[in-house]
């Protein structure tokens, strides 16, 4: 398997693990998380209520036992538009190509235990592109706008930095253009500034610092002060090694990224500029993601599991926490005990996926590298005999 498949594979099947893992912890403490399992969970388990069907605000979706979430039926979705496409894409791939899977494609949705739309899975939030791409044939470059602001467009921009990979400036680019779509404000650059870590953690010799670095170089306001703030506040941090250095670590990330979450300090009960276009303020998965990678310095593992026990958007964090570890790690750190089964509940083959981008990704790549050869043979014919 060459460079680029292994981690293709590694970033798909790291983020499907992290959103099955952190499904079962969405929306929760870390206090509830605790008392409902009987400590920190440290792998697959079941829901939060037995009684999911019915319990509210869990009902009617069956999260936990190695179901994934919408984060990676989106994922997937974008993988497959790529996958048609094998080019770049904008906002109008996603009017003319995401769009069309999520309405006209059924499929089997592990949450809802049938064969059902993606659009009957997602948050309002991404039905959104619906409402405005499909029926309200708004532009697709400015349909994000008039949405809530959230991680709705981030959670599922891996494939971007792969499509991208070695060149995080360009996936950052092509993440907000295919991001303003759903999304605007932070949420649109949380999902830039996603793709750009991406693009970094799959290059060889890519470590922490180099991701962090990444994101550092292309965030604007207040997404770029929330990362200031996390890594700073997790520099020189050593893994933790106990439940209670955990707890720690998690309380020292939050307290960094509280400033600049609009949501506030309880999440299923919003503040009341939550979810608001700014300038200041950021969305928390994202920052989050970036400084559990870090405290635990790139260890699969640790960052998803601290991602999985953090709660509030536990899989929309451990997808990114899991998608960047395992960029940088390749293939063999992504657990199969958990995986196999993760794959095996969700009757979805995450690994096949993987495969798939990488593919469409070097297909990509390769267009790029005859690009900018002909690009270079155009300057040194426009320059001349100039020096560059």
């Amino acid at each position: 398997m060459s460079w680029l498949a292994d981690r293709a594979v590694a970033v798909i099947t790291g983020a499907a693990v992290g959103d099955a893992l952190g499904g079962a912890t969405e929306g929760w403490t870390p206090e509830q998380i605790e008392e409902r399992h009987g400590g920190r969970v440290t792998g697959i388990v079941g829901p939060f209520h037995e009684n999911w069907r019915d319990a509210r605000p869990i009902a009617p979706y069956h999260k936990g036992d190695g179901h994934i979430t919408d984060d990676t039926l989106m994922t997937r979705a974008l993988v497959e538009v790529y996958a048609a496409r094998r080019a770049h894409l904008d906002a109008y791939a996603v009017a003319e190509e995401l769009v069309p899977r999520m309405i006209g494609e059924p499929r089997w949705i592990p949450e809802l235990e049938a064969d059902a739309l993606i659009l009957q899975r997602v948050f309002l939030a991404e039905k959104w592109l619906v409402a405005r791409l499909h029926y309200g044939h708004v532009d697709p470059r400015e349909a994000g706008v008039g949405n809530i602001v959230n991680c709705g467009a981030a959670m599922y921009m891996a494939p971007v930095g792969l499509a991208n990979a070695g060149d995080p400036s360009a996936a950052y680019a092509e993440a907000i253009d295919v991001a303003g779509a759903h999304q605007s404000s932070y949420g649109r650059e949380a999902a830039g500034v996603f793709a750009a870590a991406v693009a970094a953690c799959v290059t060889p010799g890519a470590d922490v610092a180099s991701v962090l670095t990444a994101a550092t170089d292309v965030a604007h306001d207040g997404t770029a002060d929330a990362i200031a703030a996390v890594v700073a506040a997790v520099h020189g941090w050593a893994a933790p090694t106990t439940d209670e250095q955990e707890r720690e670590l998690a309380r020292a990330v939050r307290a960094a990224v509280a400033p600049y979450d609009s949501v506030g300090p309880e999440y299923r009960n919003m503040s009341r500029d939550a979810r608001r276009p700014s300038r200041t303020k950021a969305i928390e998965e994202l920052p989050v993601a970036l400084g559990l990678l870090a405290g635990h310095g790139g260890d699969f593992r640790g960052a998803v599991l601290a991602a999985v026990n953090y709660g509030r958007d536990a899989d929309s964090i451990a997808v990114m926490a899991g998608a960047l570890a395992a960029g940088i790690g390749g293939v063999d750190v992504v657990p199969t005990e958990w995986l196999d089964p993760i794959e095996a509940a969700s009757r979805m083959d995450v690994r096949a996926t993987g495969r798939l981008m990488g593919e469409v990704a070097g297909e990509i790549l390769a267009d790029d590298r005859r690009r900018a050869q002909a690009r270079a043979a155009a300057l040194a014919d426009l320059l001349g005999g100039e020096q560059a």
